[in-house]
């Protein structure tokens, strides 16, 4: 009996659960047709650009801060390199303890200091603190810094998923905002005093400012530089960057959890016996942001992961240095990323979005653009 149960109650239990996982897929919708975001007032980019004005300094200091243990990588260096390149501020890479930053899903990097030794040098704090996302997003240490900083007076600048983290130091209650589409049910849920603003790539509530998803960085970024600097400084930035123009529309309904991308993903991540590594060759001088979201989206697709290998720690074109992943001087050719050196990065990042489809398909380059929140055509169902 116990056979007879054990040989036919298994499969059906597994076909029940197939059954249900079945159900559950076709519950999600299909994916969204993207549409024209909606047009931002001029009155909306002036205050915007008034509510960032530098609230100390006129050459102000900005610090981006990250925890030790885990770091999103992109809205760590990028946010990092936009600003040094442009050289309107002083700019400081901050981690809550001494050592190295461990950075997500790739990436490891030493910082310029500590919180507790930019405070012993800055006891006036930051005009500016920059809060990538960080995983725990309740860092006790983390929190009570960027508190105290607002406190001082700084203005809070989170990225992606650092909505959740300022949300949790208390900043966005009774605030406007936005976040990653991913986060955006939690974060609602877990801060109800958060008045959520749709359809804009960043949002700034007097002293605080959020983003949507990852790439929304750059936008964000050039925002503040004009809102230091100047449109002219700022546009000047932005071609360097690729970027020939930007603002704050955003079309929010092109960025959920859909049919397309569950199947995807699970179908990536059952394929476990088909992975690639891939190694980037860090070289001195070498754009961070570039290597940044290089790194990042080729270890987004479910199929693939992406390190760094040198001899030893380089030091990156805004001066930070990066300690390689894996110490050695070679890496097998079909298996080397280009670090896309002399190349915009918005370029690198939609040359980058074309490789993956080309290896693995526009499905996988959909679900990448999806994670990054980067506007990009997605695959219908």
């Amino acid at each position: 009996m116990i056979k007879r149960l054990l040989f036919w109650g298994v499969p059906a239990i597994a076909l029940l659960g197939f059954a249900g996982f079945v159900g559950w897929i076709f519950t999600l919708p299909p994916a969204a047709s993207p549409g024209a975001p909606p047009p931002i007032a001029q009155q909306d980019t002036e205050a915007t650009l008034a509510a960032l004005k530098p609230p100390k300094r006129q050459r102000p200091l900005i610090a981006v801060i990250g925890i030790n243990d885990a770091t999103e990588v992109t809205d760590y260096l990028m946010t990092y390199g936009i600003l040094r390149r442009a050289d309107v501020a002083d700019v400081l890479a901050l981690a809550t303890g001494a050592g190295p930053v461990s950075l997500y899903p790739a990436l490891k990097v030493e910082p310029d200091a500590t919180i507790a030794e930019f405070d012993a040098q800055n006891p006036d704090g930051a005009d500016y603190v920059v809060v990538p996302a960080m995983t725990p997003d309740d860092d006790p240490a983390a929190l009570e810094w960027i508190k105290s900083q607002s406190a001082k007076g700084a203005t809070i600048v989170s990225v992606c998923a650092g909505a959740k983290v300022i949300a949790e130091a208390g900043l966005l209650d009774g605030k406007r905002g936005t976040t990653h589409w991913y986060y955006l049910k939690e974060l609602r849920e877990k801060h109800p005093k958060l008045d959520y603003v749709a359809d804009r790539r960043l949002v700034v509530d007097q002293t605080v400012a959020t983003t949507t998803g990852i790439s929304a960085s750059m936008p964000m970024m050039l925002t503040l530089i004009e809102a230091i600097a100047g449109r002219e400084k700022a546009e000047a930035v932005g071609r360097d960057l690729g970027l020939a123009q930007w603002d704050a529309r955003h079309d929010s309904a092109a960025f959920r959890f859909t049919r397309p991308f569950a199947v995807t993903v699970m179908g990536n991540m059952a394929a476990f016996w088909n992975r690639d590594r891939f190694g980037i060759e860090l070289s001195p001088g070498i754009d961070e942001v570039s290597l940044a979201l290089i790194a990042d989206a080729w270890s987004r697709t479910y199929r693939s992961s992406a390190v760094t290998f040198a001899a030893g720690p380089v030091e990156t074109r805004s001066g930070l240095r990066i300690i390689p992943e894996e110490t050695v001087t070679d890496w097998p050719g079909q298996q080397k990323l280009s670090a896309m050196e002399g190349v915009p990065p918005a370029k690198a990042l939609d040359d980058t979005l074309r490789g993956i489809e080309a290896r693995y398909g526009q499905r996988t380059a959909d679900i990448v653009a999806m994670q990054l929140e980067y506007p990009r055509t997605v695959a219908q169902d």
